[in-house]
């Protein structure tokens, strides 16, 4: 078997792993939705696969749960019929994260037993495996914030572990990326605008990124279920008691006012700043791989706000909240592909002319 055919399975696996990891921030965002996050009070990363088997069993798990704050403070009235509904998504995403650890962990070590990888590709994928193992502990210990007092997970918590599961992401799909598709040369006349396009892609993917972060504190302190009316905040553009706390550094985390109007924010800047890339980028001759994704970016964006807005309009109902955080981490991966393509761009010489240049598949 060819390099290149060995680099392209090994891509493909990526990619698979990655749409497994999309999948499990999603099923996040729906354990959060629902408050199925505390009801899983313990972290047994071996026994925990196995679920209660009979009645006895469940009722040993909700006695369990009875103990700590979410029961006493929020779910005094629960039944066990309800525990249950709660517990199976909380289940459900933690063992989605044991898949994840076994998809990965397996297809690895065949992979370098059968010696398809080199010592720096090798080194990247511990490298995602260390990772990926630090984001299971990150779940565990944002959920231990929510079982000691307060019943709710620390945003700071939240956030980091949003985060450390986009940044795994990220680097899985970009490193896929660079084993399906070889370097793009272009002619060095048009270099400049094709360089400069390419810094404004990476900017655009950092923002994602940022917005998606600021996401996370909206979500860890509900501030989505405030000022639901759009485009003022309360009848203002800027609301109320925005600047309360001290010092001032903490409303941007802690007050629902300035995190909810941070977020309308970042989300205007990318509103404003998208179409201009796509409009920049429209007038160099790209590569059709290229040009589906600036189109596609413009495409998500647009959904991804009017998601947000409808969210926000509706108070946060579970399925469209939902499908706003699919869409956030959609918007971003587009955003990573066009600036892993970019980034991969050589100005020194060859063709990329429409009808002149080779596609990416014909690297």
């Amino acid at each position: 078997m060819s390099d290149r055919r060995r680099k392209k399975i090994v891509a493909i696996w990526l990619l698979l792993c990655c749409a497994v990891i999309y999948s499990m921030v999603v099923l996040g965002g729906v354990t959060r939705l629902t408050g199925s996050g505390l009801s899983m009070v313990q972290w047994e990363p071996i026994m925990g696969v196995v679920p209660p088997l009979d009645e006895a069993e469940w009722r040993d798990d909700f006695l369990l749960y009875q103990q700590f704050p979410e029961y006493k403070l929020k779910n005094l009235h629960m039944s066990l019929e309800e525990f249950k509904s709660i517990f199976w998504f909380e289940y459900a995403h933690r063992l989605l994260g044991r898949f994840i650890g076994v998809l990965f962990l397996v297809p690895f070590l065949y992979f370098l037993v059968r010696g398809w990888l080199d010592r720096s590709l090798a080194l990247k994928l511990a490298g995602m495996f260390l990772l990926g193992g630090m984001q299971g502990l990150m779940g565990w210990y944002m959920v231990k914030s929510g079982l000691v007092n307060d019943p709710h997970v620390s945003q700071y918590r939240l956030t980091a572990h949003l985060a450390l599961a986009v940044i795994v992401y990220s680097y899985i799909f970009w490193v896929a990326l660079g084993l399906l598709f070889e370097r793009v040369e272009f002619p060095p006349g048009d270099g400049g605008n094709r360089a400069a396009l390419a810094r404004f892609s990476l900017f655009i993917t950092a923002l994602v990124f940022v917005t998606m972060l600021s996401g996370g504190f909206v979500a860890g302190t509900k501030a989505g279920f405030t000022f639901n009316t759009f485009p003022l905040m309360a009848g203002r553009f800027y609301p109320e008691g925005m600047y309360l706390l001290q010092p001032w550094w903490r409303n941007w985390f802690e007050n629902i006012a300035t995190i909810q109007f941070n977020h309308r924010l970042l989300a205007t800047l990318l509103f404003a700043i998208v179409p201009l890339f796509w409009w920049r980028a429209r007038r160099v001759a790209w590569n059709p791989s290229v040009g589906i994704g600036v189109h596609l970016l413009l495409a998500a964006l647009l959904l991804q706000i009017g998601l947000g807005i409808t969210t926000l309009l509706l108070a946060v109902p579970v399925p469209v909240a939902a499908a706003h955080q699919a869409g956030a981490l959609l918007l971003f991966t587009i955003a990573l592909y066009l600036s892993n393509r970019l980034a991969g761009i050589n100005a020194s010489s060859g063709n990329w002319q429409t009808g002149g240049s080779r596609s990416f598949s014909e690297q």
